[in-house]
């Protein structure tokens, strides 16, 4: 049998067709794609109702869901907060994406999750700028034990700068003897795939908001804390907090569309007071890392009371063991008293779910995990028991599945 290629006038054709189409803005993603994982996922179900009920959905359609949010896009395999996280957690059918906010040297806003960070989010360790460094690589000592360590902020740089580097899996290797190795830490459940010379593209706060504004999705910023002392350089902790809502207004999106967050309560009392229209449905975030931190059935209510409607503490939180099984926890039973509305932190966070893993994220429930499809029980969970209101996830196909097969919006 002959194969006939197509010409090569034709195949050019097909090229350039192909290259500009990827170069081209992206538009609002009707069609939802979730590849293999959500599939894999219910596979690895024990069987029961729940297992049947997603099953049933396997041939979708599927579409875009509020309930799923792009955790800083889809970090588990895209470098975080880039535009190649964001098109892929959009793609996966995220409603809402998250800009995590910082400031650079000359106080632009940018998406960075923590104004410290980029000697392991970026490659700036790699290039001239590594200079600029708060604190400059040192070498894992070995007679010491000291780890390998660097901090590089955003606010060691000009936007002009930071629009330079390029975004990389966040990792390091404590046990770095160069940079080269410093930089090479990533997770074996994630991926390098994405972080070419070419993606990893970083975000400004205000580029962010156009690209989510051509994808079609609500916008969920969160302002960090600064790793330096407020007032930076005249720089107040209000004018940070009122910089990035005026982002939002400028580009005329309407507050109905941005879940402001912060783990600063101050933040979000500012905004309540000065930007009522954002104030309304931002996000206060809990910080607790052990359920012995976590806030009582009174200070919900005082939140309440303060005029907060949303709080969104780290899963742990909301969930408990009881005879065996995965239940609401007192505290979710509590912000629901206390009339609060419920966002929970972060689903497909730290790699394999089963076996007493998956991290701090699941402490409370591990020991009931025994399948690593357990993720949709602890979604089904968070849903029908907890009535969360949507979900942080760093891989959003997941969510955007279940979301789908129930029948939420």
């Amino acid at each position: 049998m002959r194969i006939r290629f197509p010409k090569l006038a034709v195949a050019a054709s097909l090229l350039v067709c192909s290259i500009s189409a990827l170069a081209q803005s992206p538009q609002a993603i009707t069609n939802i794609q979730l590849g293999p994982r959500p599939f894999f996922l219910v596979t690895e179900m024990a069987d029961g109702p729940l297992k049947a009920k997603l099953q049933s959905c396997a041939n979708g359609p599927f579409r875009k869901t509020e309930f799923s949010i792009g955790h800083r896009g889809a970090a588990m395999m895209f470098p975080e907060h880039t535009k190649e996280s964001y098109e892929a957690a959009a793609r996966m059918g995220a409603g809402i994406v998250e800009c995590d906010v910082t400031f650079t040297k000359d106080k632009e806003l940018v998406c960075r999750h923590a104004q410290n960070d980029l000697h392991t989010t970026t490659n700036i360790l790699a290039t001239p700028l590594a200079a600029r460094c708060t604190k400059p690589f040192t070498p894992f000592d070995a007679a010491k034990n000291t780890p390998a360590a660097a901090e590089c902020r955003t606010s060691d740089i000009t936007l002009a700068e930071f629009k330079t580097l390029r975004g990389k899996m966040d990792a390091s290797n404590p046990k770095a003897k160069t940079v080269e190795e410093f930089m090479a830490g990533t997770a074996s459940w994630r991926t390098d795939l994405y972080s070419g010379l070419t993606s990893g593209t970083l975000m400004t706060h205000q580029e962010s908001i156009a690209l989510f504004q051509k994808l079609g999705v609500k916008m969920t910023p969160e302002l960090k804390s600064a790793s330096v002392s407020m007032p930076f350089e005249g720089f107040s902790q209000e004018n940070y907090a009122q910089k990035m809502i005026d982002a939002y207004k400028v580009a005329g999106v309407p507050a109905t569309q941005v879940f402001a967050q912060s783990f600063n309560k101050n933040d979000v009392l500012y905004w309540l007071k000065n930007e009522p229209a954002f104030g309304k449905q931002a996000v206060y975030l809990d910080d607790a890392d052990k359920i012995g931190d976590l806030p009582g059935l009174e200070e919900l209510k005082s939140y309440k009371k303060d005029g907060i409607q949303i709080v969104a503490p780290p899963l742990f939180a909301l969930l408990d063991l009881k005879d065996g099984k995965i239940v609401a926890s007192a505290y979710a039973n509590n912000a629901k008293q206390a009339g609060l509305g419920i966002i929970t932190w972060s689903l497909e966070r730290a790699g394999m779910l089963a076996g007493g893993k998956g991290g701090w994220y699941y402490q409370t429930v591990n020991p009931a995990l025994q399948h690593e499809g357990d993720m949709m029980q602890v979604l089904d969970v968070l849903t029908r028991e907890v009535g969360i209101m949507g979900i942080f996830s760093d891989w959003p196909a997941t969510v955007t599945y279940y979301a789908n097969c129930i029948g939420l919006k």
